[in-house]
């Protein structure tokens, strides 16, 4: 069993024993009735901050930085950071105040970067949340990068091709990429941010380097949008109990049954989304394309899920 079949396995053993959210397939019927199976544009080939220019050692570096702290921004008010006079938040924010360090420090070493000055950076509107243990990851990472790998983690990477020895390497050098939850006596394992920065570096390689890449065993980024569109869309049903609690924005502790039974049917959705397109889309390509439908303003939806941890 690999990587990806163990987290669809556990899924599939928490949505089988799910008390508090089940999945309506006749809805899924309809998503896929009515999807368009054209392969979305990955998120960051359009990113207004030129990280395309970057060469492509300091681009996947940038990627690992990026990737290990890129959760949990939600909060009241939402943090926010000033880009010349507009506002921006949650992962745009993140490559907004990374770039901007990297233009104005010269480098992203946060071995050589005070944790004052990383906070001065990180604070807009208010300070993002959770920003001594962002601060301690990034630092981590970085030393990891610069004992283990020399200071060029894109050397090390640069021959995996195939999501499984890329995701791999990822959770077995950075231990700040477990996300794995307890439900009953089963482990269950998402590795969110594993995968989304998995599925970034071989979008991008592809994309500018024009080289052939696997991403077909990705099984999805379980976040706070995605159950929220999907619910928008009947997929995902939650029982009364569990709609009081995200419906009033009443915080879901990390590893409550709560979280991980919204976590692992968003997954298994995915799943079952792909196979019923007979794999013409990837999973992470249906990921994406849900996750664009939540960043459309336009949308009335019921609110996401709150839940203060640094896996998403």
């Amino acid at each position: 069993m690999d990587c990806f079949d163990k987290i669809l396995d556990s899924c599939k053993y928490v949505v089988d024993n799910s008390k508090y959210v089940k999945i309506n397939e006749d809805k899924i019927n309809e998503l896929v009735l009515n999807m368009d199976l054209i392969k979305p544009n990955h998120w960051l080939m359009s990113n207004p901050y030129g990280i395309l220019n970057y060469d492509i050692n300091e681009l996947i570096h940038f990627l690992f930085i990026f990737g290990s702290i890129d959760c949990s921004f939600w909060g009241e008010p939402k943090w926010q950071i000033e880009d010349n006079g507009k506002f921006v938040d949650g992962a745009f924010g993140l490559l907004y105040v990374l770039t901007k360090i990297k233009k104005e420090i010269g480098y992203l070493d946060f071995t050589r970067i005070s944790y004052n000055v990383f906070e001065e950076y990180f604070t807009g509107n208010i300070k993002t949340p959770l920003i001594k243990e962002r601060y301690k990851i990034v630092r981590e990472v970085s030393e990891i990068i610069n004992n283990k790998f020399d200071g060029n983690i894109y050397e090390e990477i640069k021959d995996m091709t195939s999501d499984i020895d890329l995701f791999n390497f990822i959770v077995s050098n950075f231990s700040s990429f477990k996300d794995e939850r307890t439900y009953g006596e089963k482990t269950i394992y998402f590795y969110k941010l594993a995968q989304l920065l998995t599925s970034d570096i071989l979008h991008i390689r592809e994309n500018l380097e024009n080289i052939k890449v696997d991403y077909f065993h990705l099984v999805g980024c379980s976040d706070y949008k995605i159950p929220q569109v999907l619910r928008g869309l009947g997929i995902l049903e939650y029982n009364s109990e569990l709609s009081n609690l995200v419906d009033n924005k009443i915080e879901i502790l990390e590893n409550s049954k709560y979280e991980i039974e919204i976590r692992a049917s968003m997954i298994i959705v995915i799943n079952m989304i792909k196979e019923k397109v007979n794999g013409k889309m990837s999973a992470i390509e249906i990921n994406d394309m849900i996750w664009g439908m939540g960043q459309d303003k336009s949308k009335k939806l019921k609110p996401y899920h709150l839940t203060r941890t640094l896996n998403y």
